[in-house]
């Protein structure tokens, strides 16, 4: 299979039959299996100097062994700069409040296993880059996903840069679990899944934290609402708002 370019149409295609496509487009023309809803352009940005990537080591040890890279890949959804090239930590845990509509969920970021991945959130975050942002699919049977992180609600808005897998190959996608969204290897951005049930998925998804039960009460209360099966896969946008507010540090 030839390597996804920023304006195909670009998808995770789950290694397993009979389930949903997890189906991360890019940023370009609208892909032949949407996500759902009705593709709306991105939010004009200026757009960074396309060159190498940004890289540092991270100040421990991690999967990543080595640098974090972040490559500028085209235009951001909204104006965000790539991560700093600085002050990444690769131990430890951090905790940070996504106010849904729906409700709270507490997400647990792992810096340990995933240093480069939480940088990026973190600093996404602290730009404000998914503040008034929906959840824009749902796959409610199967894989059991909400996914969020597109400022254009389309399924193929991104922050302007990608970055490398974190994984091992032996992640599990239990209920509670946080990873990335992607449209093939290495190629992380903004978007980002929470599994409210146990799913089968390959281990193909960096995985950078949980969220708890608590938590997932809520996401599963969004998914129980159903959603409008805009995809041809099956999967569609919530029927619930599925909303995110802001994210904010956990105090």
């Amino acid at each position: 299979m030839p390597s996804p370019s920023p304006r195909r149409a670009l998808r995770l295609t789950l290694l397993l039959a009979g389930l949903p496509l997890l189906l991360l487009p890019a940023c370009g023309t609208v892909p032949t299996d949407p996500t759902g809803g009705a593709p709306s352009s991105a939010a004009p940005a200026a757009t960074p100097t396309p060159g190498g990537p940004a890289s540092v080591e991270p100040d421990g040890t991690g999967p990543s062994d080595g640098a974090c890279e972040y490559t500028v890949t085209g235009s951001p959804a909204r104006p965000v700069q790539p991560p700093t090239t600085s002050d990444i930590s690769s131990s430890g845990t951090v905790s940070y409040v996504m106010h849904l509509s729906e409700g709270d969920v507490t997400l647990k970021l792992d810096r340990a296993k995933a240093p480069c991945t939480v940088h990026s959130f973190e600093s996404l975050v602290a730009q404000k880059y998914f503040d008034d942002t929906r959840c824009h699919r749902l796959v409610d049977s199967g894989i059991f996903v909400l996914q969020c992180g597109d400022p254009t609600a389309t399924g193929r808005g991104g922050p302007g840069y990608t970055f490398p897998d974190e994984t091992d190959g032996t992640e599990k996608y239990t209920r509670g679990t946080l990873a990335m969204a992607n449209a093939g290897p290495n190629t992380n951005g903004s978007q980002f899944f929470l599994v409210w049930d146990d799913s089968p998925l390959p281990p193909s998804y960096t995985v950078f934290g949980s969220f708890d039960e608590k938590s997932r009460e809520v996401v599963a209360g969004i998914a129980s609402q159903g959603q409008d099966g805009s995809s041809p896969d099956g999967s569609g946008v919530p029927n619930s708002p599925a909303k995110i507010k802001s994210i904010t540090k956990a105090s």
